[in-house]
């Protein structure tokens, strides 16, 4: 547990700097750090504990960070102004890490939603809706006026269903049938089609898109049935008609829906998509360490966790690889990476485009740093499997799913993976949700609390303040966990949200 009485935060011995917990005003005296601060220094921003010399590294949680770009003096605020990144060697090391797993004696379980039929047979939700896909974007329109027939007042009748969503997107055309992007849309739409927390789920297409209904549930290995529909608006013959064949369906499986009952499953039937955003200077000392430690739990009680959002890993992959179960996983990791670089050098971009901001006013200087905190998040457990965007996650334990570090389209990547629950830390603050998933938000410091509790569901600066331990912390958000796989409402659905952040990772040229 951190101490109260500190005005800065060391988190290595070994480190150049430390963080402010508050306001750190010029001549304040660092009595821990023998320093007297130069100018003024935000909370969650860094000070230099010694001086360092142009062009060496600086050093956070024993890692680099980023290199001087001019001389630093002892005392002065480390930021945009006087840290840049550089290039230097990781050593991957793979598998240094790996040890074995400590699963729990009586592993933890929840009240779960067993599917027995249809195209999700098998697994087991956290929450029960109908959901409407669109295989384009020409069709979106008709997804949602389907779906905004069922008010909550049309859906009173059948208590056990959370809700009939649309999930649209701008995509499914104009697009290479046989290329990566349409890969990737298939392979998204069917995970959710397929996903635990949808007890049916209906397809509407137009009928001409190059994402052709046929071909996508060819793809997918899907067969439509009672629980699986599809059509297209030029074969039902207009706007107002589609809408009404799909309120008709949705309809026939309103009562098959609602035929559910909750019932103890272990705690291997859960898997949590982590994410981050609006991430700060907090954010790798208090929320992204405690849901580390949540995942451990979790995954000490036979659960899944993925990890994503590769640009926000760049130059803290050697963290991750050493934990990789094998040096062909450890690879796997490393492939991505370097698809990355290639990308973003075709597109004329780079990899510190990154932070946004909002992170940089909340005191990240680069991806480094921000990456070091970001796979936090991750635990400590083995790496134990790498998937590619929205693949099927089959392997329990902690595992890597490439994504773009843009959260919703992340998040959509990991729930059609199988994500059945999203956990999103947040330093500057989140207004998000991810139907048909959960999303429970973590805030990295008080003052966010304070400020936007309604939009969150744990306070993690009561690490910062003194009033807690990233364990005591990690133990409490385990227990949410399966407090939401089991039926609570986290604040984003309390809200509403999660019909928009539907967000499909769009690769590829535009036709």
């Amino acid at each position: 547990m951190l101490k109260q009485s500190s005005l800065t935060i060391r988190l290595h011995s070994a480190d150049d700097v430390v963080i402010a917990r508050q306001q750190l005003v010029g001549g304040t005296t660092l009595i821990d750090e023998r320093v007297t601060i130069a100018g003024l220094v935000p909370p969650g921003h860094k000070v230099a504990t010694r001086a360092i010399a142009a062009g060496a590294p600086v050093r956070r949680y024993n890692q680099i960070i980023g290199f001087a770009s001019r001389d630093i003096r002892a005392g002065e605020h480390v930021h945009l102004h006087n840290l840049a990144m550089g290039a230097f060697d990781r050593d991957y090391a793979f598998g240094m890490d790996v040890k074995p797993t400590q699963y729990a004696t009586t592993p933890a379980t929840f009240m779960g939603i067993v599917r027995r039929e249809g195209p999700n047979a098998g697994k087991v939700g956290t929450r029960n809706y109908l959901g409407i896909l669109s295989t384009v974007n020409c069709s979106a329109t008709v997804a949602r006026g389907i779906a905004d027939h069922f008010k909550r007042e049309r859906l009173a009748a059948f208590p056990n269903v959370d809700g009939v969503v649309a999930l649209t997107h701008g995509s499914g055309c104009g697009m290479d049938t046989q290329g990566e992007g349409m890969q990737i849309l298939r392979r998204t739409l069917g995970g959710y089609a397929k996903h635990a927390n949808f007890a049916g789920v209906l397809i509407v297409g137009l009928g001409c898109e190059a994402n052709q209904i046929s071909a996508l549930l060819g793809s997918e290995q899907m067969q439509e049935g009672p629980l699986l529909r599809t059509f297209s608006i030029q074969d039902t013959g207009g706007t107002a008609k589609t809408i009404a064949h799909g309120i008709s369906i949705i309809e026939s499986m309103l009562p098959h829906a609602n035929d559910v009952a909750r019932e103890p499953v272990p705690a291997s039937h859960l898997t949590i998509g982590l994410q981050c955003g609006g991430s700060d200077g907090y954010s790798g000392i208090t929320a992204n360490p405690t849901l580390g430690a949540a995942v451990d739990l979790l995954v000490r009680n036979g659960g899944t966790a993925i990890l994503s959002e590769t640009p926000e890993i760049y130059g803290a992959e050697h963290l991750l690889t050493r934990r990789a179960v094998s040096h062909e996983v450890g690879e796997k990791l490393v492939a991505r990476l370097r698809w990355w670089e290639d990308y973003t050098t075709r597109e004329r971009g780079e990899m510190n485009n990154n932070p946004s901001p909002g992170n940089k006013a909340g005191g990240l200087t680069t991806i480094l740093e921000k990456s070091l905190g970001a796979v936090a998040k991750g635990g400590t457990t083995n790496l134990v499997d790498v998937y590619q965007y929205a693949e099927p996650v089959t392997a329990k334990g902690f595992v890597y799913m490439d994504t773009p570090g843009y959260d919703p389209v992340s998040a959509t990547g990991q729930v059609a993976g199988g994500a059945n629950m999203i956990v999103f830390t947040t330093g500057r603050g989140s207004a998000y949700g991810c139907a048909p998933a959960p999303s429970l938000k973590l805030a990295t410091n008080s003052a966010l609390w304070q400020r936007q509790e309604e939009d969150i569901d744990l306070n993690c600066g009561e690490i910062v303040d003194g009033n807690a331990s990233v364990a005591e912390l990690g133990e409490r958000l385990f227990a949410m966990m399966l407090a939401t796989a089991s039926g609570a409402k986290t604040k984003s659905e309390l809200h509403g949200y999660g019909q928009n952040e539907f967000v499909p990772w769009y690769v590829g040229a535009v036709m």
